[in-house]
């Protein structure tokens, strides 16, 4: 099946914006558990937009892609939900990621 360009933009930005709506509702699952399995999380998603802002020369700060993406400031996300890790996932986390996140 071929799918113009505009068409194929259209449908990818429909998968983000369902992706980014699955993620705040999703609240209890925490940006360490989505690292450690899927290799990428909350904040990756709001760097990868914001890098995307950038190439294309759109004035998008840090914290605006962070609330794009958790719907609230990133801090008040971090206040309503983000727990402690668990030694259990800080120690996957550095099997992961070894140099870091």
């Amino acid at each position: 099946m071929a799918i113009d360009d505009k068409t194929r933009t259209e449908l990818e930005a429909a998968a983000f914006r369902r992706l980014v709506e699955h993620l705040r509702s999703r609240t209890d699952v925490q940006n360490i558990d989505l690292m450690n399995l899927a290799g990428f999380c909350r904040n990756c998603l709001s760097n990868w937009l914001k890098d995307a802002a950038d190439a294309q020369g759109v004035a998008l700060s840090k914290d605006e892609s962070r609330e794009a993406v958790y719907g609230m400031p990133y801090e008040t996300w971090k206040a309503k939900y983000q727990g402690t890790a668990t030694p259990e996932q800080l120690e996957a986390m550095k099997k992961v990621h070894p140099h870091g996140h």
